[in-house]
């Protein structure tokens, strides 16, 4: 990536900001600097005005890509594939820290064991209607039109994607909410995040079984079957046994990127034999956010309990920051890479808009039926809280590398338009929910202040 960014500003932008090539390295960290400033702004904005920060992200990389196609039209086209591999890497990085900030966020608690199986039925039930139902729209529809899909299995790869919640928009935006949805939306957002890998691995499995290593890889994301699934669950929960007693033991600066770097390792060996790696950042962070439930009995005198609290919290607080970095340059790059100019095809619109429909569709059948309930103003506004992001790009940028170039559109159809026009869309709706929310929640409190001052008037 050293040479991109050299070749970058030999090129084309050191004669426009005359910079010498001995002071490029200070420009890129003067540039990288202001890019997590901005990011950081971006995120306070975003918790005043309710717009989440990754819009925000992905118009600066739109406008970066922009600038790019004017001055150097050529550079994205010959620097393609390091773009794309950089993008997957800092998605993976980024799907294990989100993960585990989610984990580290779930408290499992006998009084919240019905809102963790409701929200989990409400993610599966809403990925797999979304993921089917769009199917068979693109399969009806088009099948042979734009060379976008040849199949049913082929439009599920394309679906299963769009059909995921961001839990990486989501977790950062949703403070104002009320308690009770705030925790369905962590529950269901993480829910949706396995849920939605473990399809694909399946489905990627069945459009591309076992046809070479890359097609290997991809589907090795999360597992090959459930006897590998029930030895990752076993493996993991003997894994987040070893590492907080060990862990709790350490006090040397550098403890806590020590703990990250062994789980990366882990993840990355699970993923080589094709286990279910993931789950192993999911139960590492539910099992220490949860430790007074794991260790009981014999196992407790193994905890030191003010040892563990203080690694939570410290450890809490460093994977926040690290997400919080690695969403930001992810969702930059992914709208450099994405041309906004894809947007303005109709067909992009012809796809797009009706996906975005049977998403909130299923969505609102799936959280009345299982709110019991008939009325819209139940589920509002969780049911308007659905953007696509990060895994979206995800597991779209791992269906590129297995599936042919149909699946992608042809040379003069872009299917990353019909992804950028969803993210953007669930993104903007989303915007516009916590907004009126926050509004309305404003005037409720405007109103028990109001009432508050009248009864004690009243009492006086």
């Amino acid at each position: 990536m050293e040479m991109i960014f050299i070749n970058y500003f030999n090129f084309f932008m050191l004669p426009f900001l005359n910079i010498s090539l001995p002071h490029v390295s200070d420009f890129l960290l003067m540039v990288l600097s202001l890019v997590i400033i901005l990011s950081y702004f971006f995120s306070v904005y975003s918790k005043k005005s309710g717009i989440p920060s990754v819009l925000l992200l992905i118009g600066v990389g739109l406008i970066v890509g922009l600038a790019t196609d004017h001055f150097a039209p050529s550079f994205k086209s010959n620097n393609k594939t390091g773009l794309d591999i950089l993008l997957k890497a800092l998605g993976t990085f980024g799907l294990i820290l989100i993960v585990l900030e989610a984990a580290l966020d779930l408290k499992l608690l006998k009084e919240k064991k019905r809102d963790i199986i409701k929200s989990l039925f409400v993610a599966i039930v809403g990925l797999g209607g979304t993921s089917i139902v769009g199917a068979c729209f693109l399969s009806y529809f088009f099948i042979g039109e734009f060379g976008v899909i040849n199949n049913f299995n082929e439009a599920l790869l394309i679906t299963i994607p769009l059909s995921v919640l961001s839990s990486a928009i989501i977790l950062p935006s949703i403070g104002m909410l009320e308690n009770k949805k705030r925790e369905f939306l962590i529950y269901e957002s993480t829910f949706s995040d396995i849920v939605g890998i473990i399809a694909f691995g399946f489905v990627m499995s069945w459009v591309n079984p076992g046809g070479g290593s890359e097609s290997s890889d991809v589907s090795k994301l999360m597992f090959s079957n459930f006897g590998d699934l029930f030895f990752t669950i076993l493996f993991s929960l003997v894994v987040s046994y070893v590492l907080i007693y060990l862990f709790q033991k350490l006090k040397d600066h550098g403890k806590l990127f020590l703990l990250i770097a062994v789980l990366l390792f882990l993840y990355s060996i699970g993923h080589m034999f094709g286990f279910a790696s993931l789950l192993i950042i999911l139960i590492f962070g539910l099992v220490l956010n949860n430790y007074n439930l794991f260790f009981r009995g014999m196992l407790k005198e193994f905890v030191l309990e003010e040892n563990v609290n203080i690694t939570l919290k410290d450890f809490s607080i460093v994977t926040t920051e690290s997400a919080f970095v690695v969403r930001t340059f992810f969702f930059i790059l992914f709208g450099w890479s994405i041309s906004i100019l894809s947007l303005f095809d109709y067909r992009v619109w012809l796809i797009g808009v009706p996906i975005v429909v049977i998403i909130y569709l299923i969505r609102s059948v799936v959280l009345l039926f299982f709110n019991v309930t008939i009325k819209l103003k139940s589920i509002s506004p969780v049911l308007f809280l659905a953007p696509r992001g990060l895994i979206t790009v995800l597991l779209f940028y791992s269906a590129k590398d297995i599936v042919n170039v149909s699946v992608l559109g042809t040379p003069d159809f872009d299917f990353g338009g019909v992804l950028l026009f969803v993210i953007l869309t669930s993104c903007l709706i989303m915007s516009w929910s916590l907004v009126r929310e926050k509004k309305r929640l404003k005037r409720q409190e405007e109103e028990d202040f109001e009432i508050l001052e009248k009864d004690e008037v009243l009492e006086e």
